[in-house]
């Protein structure tokens, strides 16, 4: 894997060179770096941090946090993410793309089933590849109306209130339904069209949740409508159906809501919640899973800004944790942003499960402190 990954680097980089030719022509004797950035359409983004548990649960190759993804390890510094992207915007008529190369321990959590691994739904599933394609599509947008923009390849999901790198959201670690209610990539076609300057749509047909390779005969059906009226609202319901299971066309089912509001310029008060069914998913029974989070960010100046997450997820089945419990968390964090790109998050993140789900079964609480540092370039 290590190999492909880096020929898929040294094949970017030749291509994106050969694309810019004219620049690197007219300017080699005074290139800079920024304008290599531009014209490779390239960006580096690198993240690491340490969570401190004094009741981690030893899993026989380090500590970990009980029920985390992304932040699963703990008392130890780590590197959560190394990514490197190009990309370039599709105008009206030309055609354009992005790839999205990630490694670390993030990249063991968002293989997509069929191209990089397995993708892990639990907190003991992890895949041993800390290298993944995360997003590799091309794009482009057709005169028709307003233009009609086409997307087809790997794509990161377009449902829920946070992403997957921690420094477009604004808790270090990842809520629940992040984890556990949503799929993290899709593979396959999206149509996308701008109504008006505040509504949009767009439909995808994609092969299921965090599948490359389709495991089944079926193919999900995605909507995404984005209504942004004024600067101090923006919404999007996002529906997903589809046959996700291992040779069954047994339907899931997701319903998942995002609302932003901005009642002042410096405070954000997101709002995100998931309903989920999947069909014969439990012991040949329907299962459900649900969840709601409140995220408040406040800038109190523009280099430091507080942000607190509260959630609660019913995973009534069992079948995305693993348990049939109910999970509420409360997160704290704090950000400093420093000159040149640099982002430092401390945080105080409380669990909480009405099972015996943490401490390996001798707790219902977890408590931990991390520190994140994000930089991109």
């Amino acid at each position: 894997m290590k190999k492909i990954f880096s020929v898929l680097c040294a094949a970017l980089l030749a291509g994106a060179a050969a694309t810019a030719t004219p620049v690197f022509a007219e300017e080699a004797k005074g290139l800079k770096a920024d304008d290599v950035k531009k014209a490779l359409g390239m960006s580096i983004y690198l993240q690491g941090g340490y969570t401190y548990n004094g009741n981690a649960v030893d899993s026989g190759a380090g500590e970990e946090n009980s029920l985390r993804v992304f932040d699963h390890k703990a008392n130890s510094f780590g590197l959560d993410l190394a990514q490197v992207v190009f990309s370039k915007d599709p105008a009206t008529g030309v055609a354009g793309f992005k790839v999205k190369l990630s490694a670390g321990e993030t990249a063991k959590w968002i293989h997509s089933r069929g191209l990089s691994g397995a993708a892990a739904t639990t907190a003991t599933g992890e895949d041993a590849n800390p290298f993944d394609v995360t997003e590799a599509y091309m794009s482009y947008t057709a005169a028709v109306g307003k233009g009609v923009r086409f997307d087809f390849g790997k794509m990161a999901t377009y449902h829920g209130a946070e992403v997957i790198e921690a420094k477009d959201n604004a808790n270090y670690s990842r809520s629940f339904l992040f984890n556990y209610a949503i799929p993290f990539t899709h593979t396959g076609l999206k149509v996308g069209y701008g109504f008006t300057d505040t509504l949009s749509a767009s439909l995808h047909i994609v092969n299921g949740w965090d599948n490359s390779a389709d495991n089944n005969t079926g193919k999900t059906y995605g909507v995404s409508v984005a209504y942004a009226p004024a600067d101090a609202f923006s919404g999007y319901i996002n529906l997903m159906t589809g046959a996700e299971q291992d040779h069954s066309n047994n339907k899931r089912n997701l319903v998942d809501i995002v609302a932003t509001i901005k009642p002042m310029k410096k405070l954000a008060i997101i709002l995100n919640g998931d309903y989920a069914t999947d069909e014969k998913a439990a012991s040949g029974d329907d299962a459900k899973w649900s969840g709601i989070s409140a995220i408040a960010k406040y800038d109190i100046s523009d280099t430091q800004g507080v942000a607190v997450r509260a959630e609660y997820f019913n995973d009534e089945d069992g079948v995305r944790t693993g348990t049939v419990q109910k999970l509420k968390e409360v997160t704290l964090t704090w950000e400093t942003k420093l000159d040149g790109g640099l982002i430092v998050r401390p945080e105080f993140r409380h669990d909480e499960s009405d099972q015996y789900s943490f401490d390996s079964g001798a707790k219902k609480t977890q408590d931990t402190i991390a520190l994140g540092v994000m930089y991109n370039w």
